[in-house]
């Protein structure tokens, strides 16, 4: 198979068009515009950046339960994952209300109230007792006259 090719030809200075509207030859720059006769060179293409791989945070899990009773009794457990690292520790709710607080008052908001509900209950109990001690007192008090 053969294949005939045609030199190009350099184009003719007599034009029709004006120049404004079509650049000479002379103008163009030779970086821009590679001359018909010179061979066309592929420019190495720049490989992508790549991008710097995402530091990846290892994340610690670590569940506290607080738990506690109308008594005012709390307690605390820690979790990981499935192991128990503390269960069953005994926590004031003084402590309880203070680390509430200092993690979020969304957190101390809640168990404040639980806590003070808790507290009106131990001192309406309070108050109870103390009225029963005094009635013994009374009945003490006449069983010796």
């Amino acid at each position: 198979m053969t294949v005939d090719t045609l030199a190009a030809e350099a184009p003719s200075t007599d034009a029709d068009t004006p120049d404004a509207l079509v650049p000479s030859v002379d103008s163009a720059t030779p970086e821009s515009t590679p001359a018909p006769d010179a061979p066309v060179e592929d420019k190495p293409k720049k490989a992508p950046a790549k991008k710097a791989a995402a530091k990846k945070t290892k994340t610690l899990e670590l569940t506290l339960t607080v738990t506690g009773t109308a008594d005012g009794e709390w307690h605390a457990e820690l979790k990981q994952g499935s192991t128990y690292l503390a269960r069953g520790l005994a926590v004031a709710a003084a402590a309880v209300s203070r680390a509430a607080k200092e993690l979020h008052e969304d957190l101390s908001t809640p168990i404040d109230e639980v806590i003070e509900a808790a507290r009106e209950q131990q001192a309406a109990k309070v108050a109870a007792l103390e009225a029963e001690l005094e009635a013994a007192r009374k009945a003490l008090a006449d069983l010796e006259d």
